[in-house]
């Protein structure tokens, strides 16, 4: 039987795999908390609202970095057909006569996208890649010493998390190996891309709608070009379908296009906000308003109302709905971060000074 280059690959990724899950196995709640933070929910419910209001241009530049990142990160999918290791143990010839490896499967093992390269390891790396090098931006004022040691930290921080993030994809049997280490080097090459972008900042909103329309069109081009060439785009749901172990397990949600629909809608979401004209006393608010005190409150209202709005789940019985609502709510992510909060205690804090001068 003849072996080629890539099964080589897999076969030692599975390895990988059964090591991790034998020897670590008491650390599988580690490694599933790891996973669900490296998720890109985690940056646009966290990491956004948290940024903006601190350092709004960081912020904008996050939604950026995770959104076409992520959109990359499908077009590579569809390119390279990578494999997934919860599917391929089961269909390989690889290992002949030999005793097939048992992999555990786990509730975030069944992505139904194809395996390369990582999306976790690609938007985790790029996300904050984009954040480390924004910190050392703003610490550039910092004496040497203190300078060096916070590079040091930072970095340290970064590597860690990407090496956990890599290490709890190949535990829970959703990539191999060389997947995530091809995510975290594209992750990096677009926060670096981004790093030498300016203007996202200033950007109209036709221009927000504009390059929406450029990365769904071109997604639904290559999708027609697969199709067109007999090859079904969605070749990796069926193998979800087929090989996870609890079909509950197998969700709509981590579909290439529910992906797509997701992060255009918060791309969007961020181009209306900042176009949208200013409540006069919110304007008043900004003008004199850009305190600690304000930008905290801004920020601690809005992450608990970002996680009751993401508790909200679309209906999947109809697929363009499922679509249509996933984009809808994800565009209310940056509307409720950017207009809606800041209007809301801009109103109190003016409700609240009328009172007092009474």
């Amino acid at each position: 039987m003849r072996i080629s280059v890539m099964e080589v690959f897999y076969g030692y990724g599975i390895s990988s795999t059964l090591y991790l899950q034998t020897h670590y196995g008491h650390a599988q709640s580690w490694f599933t908390f790891v996973s669900t933070m490296a998720d890109l929910r985690t940056t646009f419910l966290y990491f956004f609202p948290i940024w903006f209001h601190l350092q709004s241009a960081v912020g904008v530049k996050l939604v950026w970095v995770a959104v076409v990142g992520d959109w990359l990160n499908l077009v590579l999918k569809w390119l390279m057909f990578g494999e997934r290791p919860y599917w391929w143990v089961k269909e390989t010839l690889y290992y002949g006569n030999l005793t097939v490896p048992q992999i555990k499967q786990f509730p975030m093992t069944c992505e139904t996208g194809p395996g390369s390269p990582s999306g976790h390891a690609m938007g985790s790396a790029g996300v904050y890649y984009a954040m480390v090098t924004s910190l050392l931006t703003i610490l550039q004022e910092c004496d040497p010493l203190k300078r060096w040691c916070l590079h040091g930290l930072l970095w340290a921080l970064f590597w860690g998390v990407q090496v956990c993030v890599s290490l709890s994809r190949v535990f829970i049997a959703a990539h191999f190996p060389h997947q995530v280490i091809a995510g975290v080097v594209s992750g990096i090459a677009v926060a670096k891309a981004f790093n030498r972008v300016s203007w996202i900042y200033s950007a109209s909103l036709k221009s927000y709608v504009h390059t929406i329309l450029c990365l769904v069109f071109i997604a639904l081009g290559l999708y027609a070009l697969l199709d067109a060439a007999s090859i079904d785009p969605y070749w990796s749901l069926m193998k979800a379908q087929k090989w996870c172990i609890q079909p509950e397990w197998v969700h709509l949600d981590t579909t290439p296009f529910a992906g797509l629909l997701r992060n255009t809608g918060a791309l969007f979401g961020l181009g209306l906000s900042l176009h949208l004209p200013i409540h006069g006393e919110l304007q008043k608010n900004r003008n004199c308003g850009n305190s600690a005190i304000y930008r905290l409150t801004c920020t601690a209202a809005t992450l608990p109302l970002l996680s009751l709005l993401d508790s909200f789940k679309p209906p999947t019985s109809t697929h363009a709905l499922f679509y249509a609502l996933s984009f809808c709510k994800s565009a209310t992510v940056p509307l409720t971060t950017i207009r809606f909060v800041p209007y809301c205690i801009s109103t109190l804090a003016n409700v609240y000074h009328r009172m007092k001068s009474y």
